[in-house]
């Protein structure tokens, strides 16, 4: 097994581009001076689509837009529930006394009232 891969890399011959048999028709890059107008624009057209396609970068941008978005709620978040500038109140009060009650009832002891005993009406007293 061993003799077989060491034969095969030992066999691969460097690439030589006078013995290629896929021969470019065109030379590149080719003189724009003899070129028109036209066919200059098309190649420069292709050249930047190509390029713009070779470092395009979707997961790397994905994950940019991902945590800016991520940062930009937080610190929204924060601002509007809990950040404390001064003493008076803010215009979102209501809103942080809302969410207060709401988590006080969702992870806090539910608040409930003491079992009272059910008071006795005339007629049971008077028997």
């Amino acid at each position: 097994m061993f003799q077989t891969l060491v034969r095969r890399a030992a066999a691969a011959p460097k690439f030589d581009f006078a013995r290629n048999p896929y021969k470019s028709k065109r030379t590149w890059p080719p003189d724009f001076t003899k070129l028109s107008q036209k066919h200059q624009f098309r190649l420069e057209r292709r050249y930047r689509r190509r390029a713009k396609l070779k470092w395009a970068r979707p997961t790397w941008t994905k994950f940019v837009k991902l945590s800016t978005w991520a940062t930009i709620s937080f610190v929204v978040v924060y601002g509007v529930l809990f950040m404390e500038t001064d003493e008076r109140g803010t215009v979102f009060d209501t809103i942080r006394d809302y969410y207060a009650r709401a988590t006080k009832d969702m992870f806090g002891t539910p608040r409930r009232e003491p079992p009272t005993k059910p008071r006795a009406t005339s007629e049971e007293q008077s028997v």
